[in-house]
């Protein structure tokens, strides 16, 4: 079993254990981290004389597994591109949901939420569970291809409010209010869902390796595939959804309460309002389930449970 998946196994056991480490892990400092660095970690981290749980109380090693969580990819071992990290979540998917959430124009809204899903469908691609598929499946090709369709359809749902806007010159104030106000963050998040379940829909469709305690690989399941894609979008889904209907929410009541007066000073507090819920979402919703997750033997394939004596499994939830 990979250092990164015993670590979580042995310290993120409990939401608020989880949450803690995210937090540190998701410093962005961590991505000033060179290769050499990364690799360094590594290095310090496959000492097997310490288990994980003794080897947090010493500083060092603390830094290495963070700098092993934030860049490594605990599947296939490989240092993660910068861009995609954990770490570099927040920055580059704060402005594009603030551009996202602009009802302005329907042509300029599907294009920042193409770019938008564009960006968490590559984060999601590379920080999925990287278990070897069937050669004969040309499963790089194929997610790609899906997931332009994914991308290109979620951006044309979050911008179908304001075509149905524009179409029609009778714009009530419910109208109005149910297209602008009500629709965009469900939609947003069910799109973001969306996006990750089909990006990683070879997960649940030719399986994910699963293990026993000791990290012994003891086959391949469709069932915790599934799992895991489900765990991952519904966590997707209620961080972007929240971090749009929340700062609506809140900025009716500072628009009733005249709070501000000019319109560039509603949306510096309606950006404010967005980052605020997302900078502070963002570990959460990594959090809601173990990144090493678990699976009982009962919900496991036959031809699996056949193979071992085991009654718990455990695999790579992916992020």
């Amino acid at each position: 079993m990979d250092a990164n998946l015993q670590f979580w196994r042995a310290e993120g056991q409990s939401f608020f254990q989880r949450l803690r480490l995210w937090v540190d892990a998701l410093d962005p400092m961590l991505l000033l981290k060179s290769s050499d660095e990364i690799r360094r970690a590594r290095l310090l981290l496959e000492n097997p004389v310490k288990t994980p749980s003794e080897a947090i109380q010493n500083d060092q090693t603390k830094q290495a597994f963070l700098i092993s969580l934030s860049s490594v990819h605990p599947d296939t071992n490989k240092i993660i591109p910068v861009f995609f990290r954990p770490p570099a979540f927040l920055p580059l998917s704060l402005p594009l949901v603030i551009l996202s959430s602009l009802q302005f124009h329907a042509k300029q809204t599907f294009f920042y939420q193409f770019v938008f899903h564009t960006y968490t469908t590559g984060f999601t691609l590379l920080n999925g569970n990287g278990t070897t598929k069937a050669e004969e499946y040309s499963v790089q090709d194929k997610q790609i291809l899906y997931s332009l369709g994914a991308i290109s359809y979620a951006a044309c749902i979050g911008a179908l409010p304001l075509v149905f806007m524009n179409r029609y010159t009778s714009k009530s104030s419910l109208t109005e209010l149910i297209t602008r106000k009500v629709l965009p963050a469900p939609l947003f998040g069910l799109m973001s869902a969306f996006t990750a379940v089909v990006v990683r829909g070879p997960e649940f469709e030719h399986g994910i390796t699963v293990m026993d305690r000791n990290g012994k690989v003891v086959g391949v399941s469709q069932k915790a595939g599934e799992k895991a894609v489900k765990e991952t979008a519904l966590s997707r889904g209620v961080l972007f959804g929240t971090t749009l209907f929340l700062p609506a929410v809140l900025m009716h009541f500072v628009e009733r309460a005249k709070v501000a007066k000019t319109p560039r000073a509603l949306a510096s507090i309606r950006m404010l309002l967005i980052t605020s819920v997302l900078g502070g979402l963002l570990p959460v919703s990594f959090s809601m389930f173990p990144q090493c997750g678990q699976i009982k033997r009962e919900d496991l394939e036959p031809e699996i449970v056949s193979s071992t004596e085991e009654t718990e499994f455990f695999y790579n939830r992916g992020i």
